[in-house]
Parts: C-alpha cells; structure tokens; sequence
C-alpha cells in the first residue's frame, strides 16, 4: 500500500483541518473526517435507506452503461477517488476485464483501514487483477497516481457535490493537469429534484444519517484528544435553494465548553449554535458541462437513471 499520507501526517492535517474549521466562521468541518471503520460501515447503512436513492440510480447508470464505458475509455488502469470499500466499481471492474483491457486497479482514499480491508477483499475477488491501494487526499495527492497505460479515473457517488464551486474548479483543474492524451474522467454527480425528498435523502426516519455526521465528533474525541458530547448536538439537515446544495449541521443542545487536546484549543458553543460538516451540491446538467468544460475537459457522454434523478459523465481532456 503507497501511503502519500501516513499516520502522524494524517493527524497533522487532521489538526489543521479542525482548528481552521472550528474558529472560523461559520464553524465548519471537513465531510472526509466522517470515514473512519466506523464512518463507513455507517455510510454503507445509509446506501441502502429507503430515503437514500443516489448510490441506487447511480448503480442502474453503471449496470445499464459498464459496457459501453469500456468501450469508449479502452481503459488499462482504473483509478477510483474516494474509493470507500469500491462496491459499485465491480460493475466498472467486471467490464473492463470482459472488454480484455483491464489490468491495473488503484482505489484511492484517505482513510488506511478501508482502503486496506478494501484491497485485500478485491485482490480476492479479481486474483488476475494488480490492485494497487493509494492512501492519500484527493484534494492535494493527484500528482501521486500511478501514470501510463490508458487511465480511467472515477470519481463517483457525487463525492465532487461536498466541495464548494472554488474547490470543485480547484478539483477539476487538478484532475486535468494529471490526464493525457487517450485517458478519461468519470464523474458521478447527484442532479437537483425536489427539496424534500432531498433534505429526506440526509434526514432518515432511522436516525443513521444522525450517527453518521455525529461520528465525526467521535473522530476528533479518538484522534485528538477531544472531549466533545456526542448527545450535546443534534443532527440537521437544510436545503439551501439559492446555492442548491444541501448543508448537513451538527446543533449544539446547550451552552457548552469543548477541549481539543492536541490542537491546544477550547471552543464555545451556544445553545443553537451550529457546525457546517458537509455540503452537497445538486446539479444540473448544463452546469455540469460548463464546469468539466472550465477545466479544459469535454463532456463526451452523459448517461442519467431513468427517473433523471442521478447523472454520470465521461469527460476527456481537450
């Protein structure tokens, strides 16, 4: 396993991230903090709510489409950003191989024990398959993915809706930097709908949504030393119509003092006050190809689930 990030550099950048984050204003925290183990056995809980629909369309996308994608990336060396446990990408994986082109898979993530847990179940799965596990920050390790061969690079699950248009332009301009000639981008991408069955979609009857965004206090309780109360906050989840995306927040019950040991800092809370922990952005899908198209990219294929609710695009380099 290339560790880009190893484990003192994570809980540096972790640190960073937190005391950014928690004096600033409005108090926010990275969405990547929420995958640790338990993070993602929650977020794999969330996939199959029924309020959940994306990772559902976006499998009849892939099921409908693996084929073709094939095809049309001729793909050697699959690269999958944010890859969690690649539970989707065996549709992209088994594709590729009937194809006759694959032959190298790179799941990519930040969080070591998933990615290696990950890994180990894939080399089983596909035992012809080099699986090569990257563990690293999609927004500053582009530059350490393997290059040559034909590269198809997946970025899926709308992973790209929790950054903000600065850092997806930021993003997407890192992702072109790194493609040549005869590689290609796929790129899930959640399209805007209904605001309730959005803020539904973030705000399950069951509550694993809540375990999911608290999880992330948990996070910082474990690897910084900090002393936050999980039942002090309340989940909440908004939909912002103006810039559509959905926030999730953490809600502080009561007044109350926080210690975060290891970065040497106390915050306060008022009752009612507020940390952003994730945005995702909905799009449409001309703004979808003015974006890929401001970072020298061209939508080549945009395949949308038959309810319209869910895009993925192959983009190529221009």
């Amino acid at each position: 396993m290339d560790l880009v990030l190893n484990h003192d550099q994570r809980l540096d950048q972790l640190a960073r991230d937190v005391r950014d984050g928690l004096t600033g204003s409005p108090k926010t925290l990275p969405s990547k903090y929420f995958y640790d183990a338990h993070g993602s056995d929650l977020f794999d809980q969330i996939t199959r709510l029924p309020e959940y629909y994306p990772t559902r369309r976006e499998r009849e996308i892939l099921a409908d489409n693996a084929a073709r994608i094939a095809r049309l990336s001729g793909a050697e060396t699959l690269i999958e950003l944010g890859s969690g446990t690649s539970d989707k990408t065996r549709l992209l994986l088994d594709a590729l191989q009937a194809a006759g082109s694959l032959r190298r898979f790179v799941p990519f993530d930040v969080d070591p024990a998933v990615l290696h847990s990950a890994a180990r179940a894939l080399s089983t799965e596909y035992p012809h398959l080099q699986v090569s596990p990257i563990v690293g920050d999609f927004e500053a390790d582009l530059d350490r993915l393997p290059a040559g061969s034909r590269r198809l690079l997946a970025f899926l699950g709308s992973t790209i809706g929790n950054l903000v248009p600065a850092e997806r332009a930021d993003f997407l301009g890192s992702v072109r930097a790194v493609l040549d000639v005869g590689d290609a981008l796929l790129l899930g991408t959640d399209l805007v709908k209904d605001p309730d069955r959005l803020v539904a979609a973030y705000d399950d009857a069951a509550g694993v949504t809540a375990a999911f965004n608290k999880n992330v206090l948990a996070v910082l309780n474990r690897d910084l030393a900090a002393d936050f109360d999980l039942a002090g906050f309340d989940h909440v989840a908004v939909w912002d119509r103006e810039q559509e995306w959905i926030e999730m927040r953490l809600r502080s019950r009561s007044r109350q003092r926080v210690r975060i040991a290891s970065c040497e800092l106390t915050v306060e809370f008022a009752e009612g006050d507020e940390i952003r922990t994730e945005i995702s952005a909905k799009f449409r899908l001309e703004g979808i190809r003015a974006e890929l198209a401001a970072a020298g990219l061209r939508a080549d294929q945009i395949w949308t689930d038959r309810a319209g609710d869910f895009a993925v695009s192959l983009a190529l380099p221009v």
